[in-house]
């Protein structure tokens, strides 16, 4: 490995050109890492809706070409000056959010949204010079989320890293870099359903089948799930998902239908979809006294929320998360354990597997609504 150390990688990555047009494979450059940042040899990426979302671009600046990319794992290559905490042969998860460890939030025991490397999607560049590490004929290529998995090499900055328990399949793991953490952690860190209690997640797609996993771990005797996709009741058993909504069966708000089945409102709700209504029916189907509602999806820009004060005044409690409150290097090594000591299943996020070179065709896979999460498979 010592021999790339410090010199220019030419490697394969999936460069997204323009909006909504497939990836293309192409060789790149990966400059060596600068300070406080680390060169990773990526071996497995999945994709997750954030990608596609933003390779569409709809609704936010475009930025092509751009390397996209953001759920992986992967083996350290080399590290910049400044990097103690990692070494080359380092199994990581790197992760679109991070960790300075020496920020206010990062020095709160009750924050997770670190000042220096929280989520920028507009931002093309490393931090720490406003330069891209990925070239073609000497021409910029932008990252994304700091991250930009979909090549065989990147180059992240070492607070965005999180060193894993090597025994650890990576296949597996890689998910947990983003859509499972979000999803588990809102219910588990955040909610925090007690044993027996009730809990309605809004949306089933990945994150919210995790929000519904992380239900099942904590124990809940009901979990209720809201989704307008019929398709995807069937799918949701295996997540511990008892209960099925569907609100465009009733001609009247969906949380009335909820409060109907649950003797006045669930104990908890966790919503990921995104939609105002949904978040609007998260929190008031939620019981009053005790009720917790968790949004975890992202809204449209424009959205307003809009509910009655005197659903806060009978004591609901409405609560928003990021990242399922995990800290990544802090944290994402314990959730590794929970995964190798069996008491969570990740086998049944992946439902697709394909090459580097058929990476289209995971975009493909999420655009028809046929998978949760696609693997692929670096090495081809």
């Amino acid at each position: 490995m010592s021999s790339t150390v410090g010199q220019v990688i030419k490697c394969k990555a999936a460069v997204a050109w323009e909006a909504g047009k497939p990836l293309v494979i192409e060789e790149v450059e990966v400059a060596p890492p600068q300070a406080m940042e680390v060169r990773i040899k990526i071996l497995f990426t999945s994709l997750c809706h954030t990608d596609v979302y933003f390779w569409e671009a709809k609704g936010q600046k475009p930025l092509f070409p751009r390397i996209f990319g953001h759920e992986a794992a992967g083996i350290v290559e080399s590290v910049g000056e400044g990097v103690t905490e990692l070494a080359p042969g380092d199994h990581v998860l790197p992760v679109f959010t991070g960790e300075c460890k020496e920020c206010t939030h990062c020095l709160s025991e009750e924050s997770n949204m670190c000042s220096l490397l929280r989520i920028n999607t507009d931002r093309g560049e490393m931090i720490n010079d406003g330069q891209s590490r990925f070239s073609i004929n000497g021409q910029p290529v932008y990252h994304f989320l700091g991250t930009s998995t979909f090549s065989e090499y990147t180059v992240v900055h070492s607070g965005c890293v999180a060193k894993i328990n090597p025994q650890a399949p990576l296949d597996k793991v890689c998910i947990l870099s983003c859509g499972f953490c979000t999803g588990f952690g809102a219910t588990v860190n955040v909610a925090k359903p007690t044993k027996g209690s009730t809990v309605a997640v809004f949306g089933l797609g990945a994150v919210g089948l995790s929000a519904a996993e992380g239900a099942r771990y904590a124990g809940a005797s009901r979990i209720i799930g809201v989704d307008l996709n019929p398709k995807r009741f069937e799918e949701a058993k295996k997540f511990g998902v008892t209960e099925f909504v569907n609100p465009n069966d009733y001609d009247r708000p969906v949380q009335e239908v909820i409060a109907e089945m649950t003797n006045g409102g669930v104990d908890r709700s966790v919503e990921c979809t995104g939609n105002i209504n949904a978040m609007i029916s998260a929190f008031e189907c939620v019981h009053d006294g005790w009720g917790v509602a968790v949004l975890v999806g992202v809204p449209h820009k424009d959205a307003v929320f809009k509910t009655h004060p005197v659903n806060f005044l009978t004591e609901r409690t409405l609560k928003g998360t990021f990242y399922g409150h995990y800290k990544p290097r802090t944290d994402l090594p314990g959730v590794v354990e929970m995964y190798m000591n069996k008491e969570i299943e990740l086998e049944k996020f992946i439902t697709h597997e394909v090459s580097f070179s058929e990476i289209n065709k995971a975009f493909d896979l999420m655009l028809q609504g046929a998978s949760l999460r696609c693997i692929i498979r670096m090495d081809d």
